[in-house]
């Protein structure tokens, strides 16, 4: 089980340090293949706080981000306390599944979005919309990845505000899914931080060696390689369960 632990986000590590992002879904999408998806989430909960307040705080001007993004954190908090969907460890939500289904759609948009539309004339309407369905989703999922990452991309950011803002989103959505976890404790699931802590360790030595390789193999070609491999992972995980 270590030795899996270690591969998972070793991997996954590798995957956001090239292309900077992909770690939660990485790591989510294949945890879940031998244990629930409400303790993968657990493991997930200091890696990828590290890794995002890195992202973050990277590129200096976090108040600026933080003043222009805070309706959008405002929704993934109110998602994450009153969701719409069935929440992690409910007895009879297959979560893999919306899972699964989530990854599948991220990596065909991932495959086919070349053209995004320019959405920054709406954002002010927008933003806590899609901050409400990402907070909801995490604590569903465990992942927040549809549809904040491709609204932030609609926006049209400058690559460094771009990168800052994805870091502040999956920050608080963190927190978010870490306070949900510790306050819906489910019945013989044991949630062990410690495990977390020890997962941080691959999870950094795959970032840094995910920015050497990144200089190395051309990124297109290396995305449409990750984004085929999230669909795949996808709907192996949406038709399994």
């Amino acid at each position: 089980m270590l030795s899996f632990i270690v591969v998972v986000f070793l991997l996954a590590g590798m995957v956001k340090g090239m292309i900077g992002l992909g770690l939660p879904a990485v790591s989510m999408g294949l945890l879940t293949m031998l244990i629930s998806p409400y303790q993968a989430a657990a493991l997930l909960i200091v890696p990828s706080m590290v890794t995002n307040i890195w992202q973050l705080f990277a590129e200096g001007q976090v108040l600026r981000v933080l003043a222009r993004f805070w309706t959008l954190l405002l929704g993934i908090i109110v998602g994450s306390i009153w969701s719409i969907f069935p929440r992690l460890g409910q007895s009879e939500f297959h979560s893999e599944a919306l899972l699964g289904a989530m990854l599948l759609l991220y990596g065909l948009y991932g495959l086919v979005a070349k053209q995004i539309p320019n959405l920054s004339r709406y954002a002010w309407i927008l933003s806590p919309l899609i901050g409400y369905l990402g907070g909801a989703l995490t604590v569903a999922t465990g992942v927040v990845v549809i549809p904040v990452v491709p609204y932030l991309q609609s926006l049209h950011l400058q690559r460094d505000d771009l990168v800052q803002s994805l870091g502040l989103a999956f920050t608080v959505s963190t927190m978010c899914l870490a306070i949900f976890l510790q306050q819906n404790p489910v019945a013989h699931l044991e949630i062990d931080y410690l495990w977390s802590v020890l997962a941080l360790i691959p999870a950094l030595l795959g970032m840094w060696l995910g920015t050497r390789i990144r200089y190395k193999i051309a990124e297109q070609k290396f995305r449409k390689v990750f984004f085929c491999g999230l669909m795949a992972l996808g709907g192996y995980m949406l038709l399994s369960h």
